[in-house]
């Protein structure tokens, strides 16, 4: 992360994992690699999806003459996990901890090895988040509600993407990944846009470049998973998409995106929705915003290109896509009155925004573009 002193001349920049090994075959390479950092490591995860991937990784860990011992998240990324598996680490004296999974499982383990001083080894099993790389966890309730992030001490110690592993992950979660990772761009650009710092506008560029790639092969990753526009996506979604995040740091700020997502969260009728999904239709909300509050003629024209990619890949693009058809406008007001508390990346916007704004923004994502979308009906408390 970029930490800033009073002075603009001194930064600390927790960029990137220590090693990242990536292609076919990349977790058979690894072996050797984990086995100098640790002998008796954790094994986390949580998804029944994933349990036979994890099982093979367990395998392969005891042939390779490591000592692995499995643990499983119960919830999201919550201290109430967290705490139950710090004593399990403690009790069976491990000395790394392998994270296989998606992006709250990869979390959860980076603020694990953080807290214990442990060996930090990422394995992600799908492309739906760049979290095997950041220096960053999102913190959830057990009931999957965002509460906060959590800054770590460094990247991982090693990042490992496997192709052959990340491939056996369902189309959706390209998706996902893939509306996650065009937000890079749609955030950045306005929080650090017209930044001084030559390191942040680089970043700001690279998002840029990372937006450009996604649209131009995201049509082809997601119906050939042979392909190679397919590896180019999934690694622009697991690991470019970290690398801007390193490199720019706090100063390349999420905005409203992400703030949306956050937001949402507090409501359980879309908890079925992913990370990236949520983040997708945050950024129309957010270009939504600009166009209003702001004045912006390109954020319009940027909103209307983007709905139907987003929609052409299955990524919701209105509240009822996200189950929230039935959701009341006192609900839509909580989640709304969440995104815009104080301290959140929403107030990153270059103009003020009320809980009544965004609001506003939520149920309008398709205004002028489609009329499939009913606004909620005011309801009692």
């Amino acid at each position: 992360m970029v930490e800033p002193a009073a002075s603009a001349a001194y930064a600390s920049h927790a960029i990137a994992p220590a090693r990242v090994m990536r292609g076919e075959g990349a977790w058979l390479q690894a072996l050797p690699h984990i086995a100098s950092l640790c002998h008796r490591p954790a094994l986390l995860g949580r998804s029944s999806a994933t349990s036979s991937l994890r099982a093979q990784l367990n395998d392969d860990l005891n042939r390779s003459g490591l000592s692995p011992h499995e643990l499983s998240l119960e919830f999201d990324c919550c201290e109430r996990d967290l705490q139950r598996l710090e004593q399990e680490l403690r009790d069976h004296a491990c000395d790394g901890l392998i994270a296989a999974g998606g992006g709250k499982v990869l979390d959860a383990g980076k603020l694990l090895a953080n807290r214990l001083g442990l060996a930090c080894i990422t394995v992600p099993l799908s492309a739906a988040t760049c979290a095997g790389w950041t220096a960053l966890s999102n913190l959830y309730s057990p009931s999957g509600a965002f509460e906060g992030d959590v800054a770590l001490k460094h990247c991982p110690d090693l990042l490992i993407f496997d192709h052959n592993l990340v491939r056996q992950a369902p189309a959706r979660t390209l998706a996902s990944g893939i509306a996650d990772a065009l937000a890079k761009w749609y955030e950045a650009s306005v929080s650090s846009g017209a930044s001084n710092d030559g390191v942040i506008q680089q970043a700001v560029q690279m998002a840029r470049v990372l937006r450009d790639q996604l649209l131009i092969d995201a049509g082809t990753a997601l119906t050939d998973p042979q392909s190679e526009a397919w590896v180019r996506v999934a690694e622009a979604c697991g690991l470019t998409a970290g690398v801007i995040g390193g490199l720019g740091g706090a100063q390349c700020r999420t905005v409203a995106a992400h703030a949306v997502h956050n937001g949402l969260t507090q409501l359980p009728a879309c908890h079925d929705a992913l990370h990236g999904e949520k983040v997708g239709f945050g950024i129309l909300v957010q270009l939504r915003l600009e166009e209003r509050l702001g004045g912006s003629k390109l954020a319009a024209q940027a909103r209307r290109q983007l709905f139907p990619i987003l929609q052409s890949m299955g990524v919701p693009v209105t509240l009822t896509d996200l189950g929230l058809a039935k959701a009341g406008l006192h609900e839509l007001r909580s989640a709304s009155r969440f995104a815009c508390r104080p301290g959140s990346d929403l107030h990153h916007l270059p103009f003020a925004v009320t809980e009544t704004d965004l609001l506003e923004a939520l149920i309008s994502t398709d205004s002028g573009i489609s009329s499939g979308q009913k606004q909620p009906k005011e309801q009692k408390a």
